[in-house]
């Protein structure tokens, strides 16, 4: 019994209503996804791959997406009216959409013009004050520069790359293979000269294919702002080009290191700052730690535990603009005395007894409770 066909839309993950441009986007993605040169020897993924190929093949032709809204898949099958895929040419729904499939510039893989190098990436810690302020910091790594001798041909002094005979300088090769929905077109990287177009035939003795890699320290400028993952860009310190290509770039992931008293959401900054009973109660000048200095606050007379205050422009500057900063918010901490001495205790309790005798309430009830007991009428307490 044949496999029931999914709906086409459901296939794409896409509402019936659905324009070029979300048909496109969708397909983009899954071809990728489930491409076969992504998933080598995933017999699964080259059925999705096919499946979503068969799919937008069809809902992105007007003609006949009409009569597949119509008739369903019935309209594509033996007596249905025409087949949808006989002699299909994928191809240019390849070129279409995998410009940028492997990186460079808009280029399909494999093109022999010229193509910009792959980017680099790598990463560097920072401490929180860093990333607020900016700095500067210097990485090493290796980077591959073009052979002196050569120029980047990969080529023995003398001697030239010659064009390659099986893509004839192309650098893919085009071939046709039958599916279960017909004719297919495929386009792939040459296997003689991967995709460079030429073939060397005598190689230079002082490099390895063109290029001699080097130890190298890159100045980083962090600018101030930066959040945890981003990256800073680093133009033209990526791998070399090809055929005359620009280099690529070099990405640089920041880590930020945890302070012990601040967290950062977006621009602002958080703390938690203890205080005394006294300077809760009585109020009086703190001291708070911002990451400009010190700064005093005045906190109010009868502040309680958990009262959230804001320090406006104190927190982190934007990334694009340095004079705007986010604020500093600190929650205060009313903080518990853990040891007193004997004169410290009295004057607590006599505190107490001068505020509402709080230490004493619990006793005053089970007084009351008793009294009750002992009379006429008793008194049910819960």
């Amino acid at each position: 019994m044949a496999e029931q066909k999914r709906d086409y839309y459901e296939v794409l993950g896409v509402q019936k209503g659905a324009d070029d441009a979300e048909l496109k986007k969708s397909y983009r993605g899954l071809a990728k996804k489930y491409h076969p040169d992504m998933n080598p020897g995933d017999a699964e993924a080259e059925k999705k791959f096919k499946e979503a190929s068969e799919a937008y093949a069809i809902l992105s032709d007007p003609e006949k997406r009409r009569q597949y809204d119509q008739l369903g898949h019935a309209a594509f099958e033996a007596g249905g009216g025409f087949s949808g895929f006989e002699n299909f040419d994928f191809s240019d729904i390849f070129g279409d959409l995998f410009g940028d499939f492997f990186g460079g510039g808009g280029r399909r893989r494999g093109s022999s013009g010229p193509m910009k190098g792959a980017n680099l990436r790598t990463s560097i810690r920072i401490t929180f004050e860093e990333a607020v302020f900016g700095t500067e910091k210097d990485i090493e790594l290796t980077l591959k520069d073009a052979c002196a001798v050569c120029h980047g041909s990969g080529a023995k002094a003398g001697t030239s790359p010659e064009t390659c005979t099986k893509c004839g300088g192309k650098g893919q090769v085009v071939f046709s293979s039958q599916s279960f929905f017909g004719t297919v077109r495929n386009v792939q990287t040459c296997p003689d000269c991967r995709g460079a177009g030429k073939v060397v035939k005598e190689k230079c003795p002082d490099c390895n294919g063109g290029y001699i890699a080097s130890r190298k320290t890159i100045q980083v400028s962090i600018p101030a702002g930066i959040d945890n993952g981003q990256s800073v860009r680093i133009r033209d310190k990526g791998e070399p080009g090809t055929n005359g290509g620009p280099r690529g770039d070099l990405l640089v992931e920041v880590v930020i290191g945890r302070h012990p008293h601040f967290q950062r959401q977006d621009q602002n900054i958080y703390s938690s700052v203890p205080i005394s009973y006294a300077i809760a109660a009585l109020g009086g000048e703190i001291v708070i730690d911002t990451v400009d200095g010190k700064v005093i606050y005045d906190v109010k007379a009868g502040t309680q535990t958990e009262t959230k205050v804001r320090l406006k422009g104190k927190g982190v500057p934007s990334l694009r603009n340095r004079e705007l900063r986010g604020d500093h918010y600190f929650t205060l901490i009313v903080k518990t005395p853990e040891k007193l001495s004997a004169e410290a205790k009295e004057t607590l309790r006599r505190f107490d007894e001068l505020t509402g005798g709080s230490l004493e309430a619990a006793k005053n009830v089970t007084a009351e409770k008793s009294e009750t007991k002992g009379g006429k009428k008793k008194k049910r307490w819960g």
